[in-house]
């Protein structure tokens, strides 16, 4: 069992409990330093979605320095076993774990859509792209959103939605990881 820290906000220096499972893979402090950074002034009050959520540490995160709402997607059981365990520890009604298939999720819209959404799927299957258009196409995302991605960095070609502007971007070992708003055409 592995640890992940919230590095701002309300539980700041808080420790989350992560399994050891093949491809889950937490967002190191740095990386999650910088998009918070790039992220501080849109956070308060929004409504946060983590895909692919693994240690929920985006939403948690998110919530920490002031989202109203962030719901997590996590299909793999273990994994939202765990994370549920860490939610009770936490004690908050702003955060809701859904063990589900992401791709599955997205075919439906929303009760109501999402200011920031995080994105970090299993690297080397494919699923940047398709959980993409599915965002924008389903109506998950409000007029302006922010979208946070994380990829492997030999993906160098992800074709994005074309009202998707990235507007931060950067390299650090094997991640690849950016910014984008969502901008209406």
């Amino acid at each position: 069992m592995g640890k992940v820290r919230i590095i701002g906000g309300e539980w700041k220096g808080r420790k989350l409990n992560v399994l050891d499972r093949q491809g889950l893979r937490p967002t190191t402090d740095r990386i999650r330093e910088t998009v918070f950074n790039w992220l501080q002034w849109h956070i308060p009050a929004r409504r946060c979605l983590d895909l692919f959520a693994g240690s929920g540490v985006f939403g948690i995160e998110a919530v920490s320095r002031g989202a109203s709402f962030a719901q997590l997607i996590e299909k793999d059981r273990q994994a939202a076993h765990n994370l549920r365990q860490q939610l009770q520890i936490l004690k908050t009604d702003k955060i809701e774990l859904i063990q589900t298939d992401a791709i599955k999720l997205l075919q439906t819209p929303p009760e109501q859509p999402f200011d920031i959404v995080f994105i970090d799927p299993p690297f080397r299957q494919n699923l940047l792209e398709t959980c993409c258009q599915m965002l924008e196409q389903s109506h998950w995302l409000s007029s302006q959103a922010f979208i946070y991605v994380e990829m492997e960095q030999e993906l160098s070609t992800v074709k994005f939605p074309e009202n998707w502007h990235i507007i931060r971007d950067k390299k650090s070992g094997q991640v690849h990881y950016c910014l984008l708003e969502r901008q209406l055409t």
